[in-house]
């Protein structure tokens, strides 16, 4: 393994190596459409074209397969946020017990077209805009009825609003509590409601009028408060369609390294390096001709990985550090092989720092540190007891 570079504050790496991961935009592109719509769309076939494209070094057939898949993808992500629209306006529906049709989500389906896709979506926004008025207006007419049906004796009761209102004002208000958005929380709802009352309870058309600016004013800051949480929900599942790419990117390095060390004649095993369980993206390569000998490797959230060869005990001959020598040359030269493999993967490596062969002792496993030091307490106690 040729020298790299400086090896300031990266002295734990003793015997080791670290480089920086860069995921080919087929291979984001792929893990991504997978996760979220396990395979729908033929979105993942496209992207393995353009991988295989990659890996066979035809530069024009990935760039075009490339392009063809992101073309569908945009489409597919397209459709999904229809369908989380057409959800939450059910939400909506069913909360305030109304009766609005709405279009069925899409399920897009193999060989489906993205022309067919931008259509299906455009559809679906007119759709989903004149579901929302309905919905705004059946809460309009369903308050403004509620308002206006109270009987004067108890308003005069002090349970609801004067029966004096001008004619104009129940029409007027209808108009104006239809701008309300259907999702309003329940809190802002009732804001709006009590405005709504004083027009109910106006005696003249300047009451009205002055009453109906307060319920337009409430409608304004409800409607307001709405759109924040929309976009607060929308950056939520954003955060979380992050996450869960970039540990669907870790996983898919963590394998991908896994099966071409394997294939290079490795034993390939979660080496957990916390005290809780779960995958913390650690791996310890063994191999059967190397009882002394292993190579712990991290990999970290899919951007970088770090590996260093330590020995299952400490050295005790010149012969010792011979065989240690030449298990890091065996190790130096599998690993440029299997960065190869992973390039073909769309795993591309660059090598930030490592180390020669023999330019320092190789450090002794943690395990087998703790074994040693536990093995020389015991023979102490044994030589006191005699």
């Amino acid at each position: 393994m040729p020298s790299g570079a400086a090896e300031s504050g990266v002295g734990r790496m003793s015997s080791g190596v670290e480089a920086d991961i860069a995921l080919d935009a087929a291979v984001v592109l792929s893990l991504g459409m997978n996760r979220v719509l396990g395979r729908a769309g033929g979105v993942a076939g496209k992207g393995a074209e353009a991988l295989a494209a990659l890996a066979a070094g035809r530069a024009e057939a990935r760039a075009a397969a490339l392009a063809e898949a992101e073309t569908y993808e945009r489409a597919l992500r397209e459709v999904l946020e229809r369908n989380a629209r057409i959800a939450a306006l059910a939400d909506a529906r069913d909360k305030i017990g109304a009766r609005v049709e709405l279009p069925a989500p899409l399920r897009p389906a193999e060989g489906q077209a993205p022309e067919e896709l931008t259509a299906w979506c455009s559809a679906a926004d007119q759709a989903l805009d004149a579901a929302e008025r309905r919905l705004s207006e059946q809460v309009a007419a369903e308050v403004t009825g509620q308002i206006f049906a109270v009987p004067a004796e108890g308003l005069r009761a002090g349970t609801g609003p004067a029966p004096a209102a001008p004619a104009a004002a129940e029409e007027a208000l209808h108009r104006v509590l239809a701008r309300l958005l259907p999702d309003t929380p329940e809190r802002e709802r009732r804001a709006v409601a009590e405005a709504a009352r004083l027009v109910a309870g106006a005696a003249t058309e300047d009451e009205a009028e002055a009453a109906l600016t307060e319920v337009r004013l409430r409608i304004q800051d409800a409607n307001g408060r709405t759109r924040e949480l929309r976009e607060a929900e929308r950056r939520r599942a954003a955060e979380r369609e992050a996450a869960e790419q970039a540990e669907a990117e870790r996983r898919y390095v963590l394998e991908s390294i896994t099966t071409a060390f394997a294939d290079l004649g490795y034993d390939v095993q979660p080496g957990f390096e916390t005290l809780t369980p779960g995958d913390d993206g650690t791996l310890l390569l063994t191999r059967g001709s190397w009882p002394d000998h292993s190579v712990k490797m991290r990999v970290d959230d899919a951007r970088q990985v770090r590996a260093a060869m330590v020995r299952n005990g400490r050295a005790e001959s010149e012969d010792d550090r011979r065989v240690d020598v030449e298990r890091e040359r065996e190790w130096c030269e599998a690993f440029e092989s299997a960065r190869e493999r992973l390039a073909r993967a769309g795993i591309r490596s660059q090598v930030t720092w490592r180390l020669d062969p023999g330019v320092r002792e190789l450090p002794v496993a943690a395990e087998a540190r703790q074994t040693g030091s536990r093995t020389g307490r015991r023979e102490r106690g044994r030589e006191r007891e005699q």
